[in-house]
């Protein structure tokens, strides 16, 4: 880069995304994922609670959610990009070592909503309500997530001379070998790009937002407010895959990804508009051990019958319904 094009405004990278203590490697990726895993957990189980759910039913689905979407992702991301790990000069053995990055987003949240499928029908709770309660959380857990890109320096765009232009520095390891996951930065510019990770933040924390309001607002359930989520999530990931020209596999000169939140923004629409209106009783959303515990008179604190009180659903205020059973039988028929 010449001088004469170099701008105070651009953004640096950070010098590294992996710093050792002794033998134990602390890498920025890891630490901004579990950071957002936890924030979509304490959040989402306020949520869930508020809609009338029962209190710790949140981290219990996440531990069947969480292993499904990373590992989910992972497969995604090794499918979409079979050639870096299984072409010529590729290494197989990489594509196990998630701690350097690269989770597809999609095959996260299909596989993790698989996991929370599982879990939530353990747990006698409807899906939909569920993923309602934590479209906002996980989403925000999404924006959290995208800052260990750029300490990774990846997922960046073309090269551009925007003032906001991110720079990437060259970075070695050690023995002076180039290890841009690894290493430590030069100093060097390698080039200035679109920061479209932080593109794809901004856009993401715009939505979370609205969907709060929309959520507030309208009341909406089964299912709806979290393809709200996934259909402003792919409208925003459509134009962000626009701007990047880094390797991906491609299907007539598009990429994958653009193809995909196409496909995706498509389908969520499509059940936003057929799915059903109002939002759940919420006597309906109160995990099978909680009603066990309350039909044998035993007073539990996992309930907050404050927030339980204060929905209202379709003007009848959320309080016990004298026939619990048989309307939670009929939710989950």
């Amino acid at each position: 880069m010449s001088p004469s094009t170099a701008i105070l405004a651009y953004i640096p990278s950070p010098p590294q995304g992996v710093w050792y203590i002794g033998p134990i490697a602390l890498r920025a990726y890891a630490l901004f994922i579990i950071a957002g895993i936890v924030v979509a957990v304490v959040w989402g189980d306020r949520r869930w609670v508020a809609r009338g759910g029962t209190k710790g039913t949140v981290l219990d689905v996440a531990v069947w959610a969480v292993p499904f979407g990373l590992l989910g992702g992972r497969l995604y991301h090794v499918a979409t990009d079979w050639s870096t790990y299984f072409g010529p000069g590729g290494d197989p053995v990489q594509a196990l070592a998630i701690w350097n990055g690269g989770l597809g987003i999609w095959g996260a949240v299909a596989l993790g909503g698989v996991g929370a499928w599982i879990a939530c029908r353990r747990r006698g709770i409807p899906l939909p309500a569920f993923g309602d309660a934590v479209a906002p959380p996980v989403l925000l857990a999404q924006a959290i997530g995208r800052l260990g890109n750029y300490f990774n320096q990846e997922l960046y765009g073309r090269e551009t001379t925007r003032p906001w232009g991110l720079e990437i520095y060259q970075r070695v390891d050690d023995s002076g070998r180039v290890d841009s996951l690894a290493g430590v930065s030069t100093g060097f510019v390698d080039k200035v790009v679109h920061p479209t990770f932080l593109y794809e933040m901004l856009w993401s924390l715009a939505v979370v937002v609205l969907l709060v309001i929309v959520d507030r607002r309208y009341a909406i359930g089964h299912g709806r407010l979290f393809a709200l989520y996934v259909a402003g999530y792919c409208a925003g990931r459509f134009w962000v895959e626009l701007l990047r020209d880094d390797y991906a596999t491609e299907i007539a000169g598009i990429r994958i990804n653009t193809f995909t939140a196409g496909i995706v923004f498509v389908l969520a629409v499509v059940y936003i508009v057929l799915a059903k209106k109002g939002r759940e009783d919420p006597e309906t959303l109160r995990s099978n051990d909680d009603v066990r515990e309350t039909e044998d008179g035993v007073d539990g604190d996992s309930v907050d019958t404050e927030a339980v009180g204060s929905n209202v659903v379709n003007g009848t205020p959320g309080a016990a319904d004298p026939d619990v059973k048989s309307k939670r039988n009929e939710e989950h028929t």
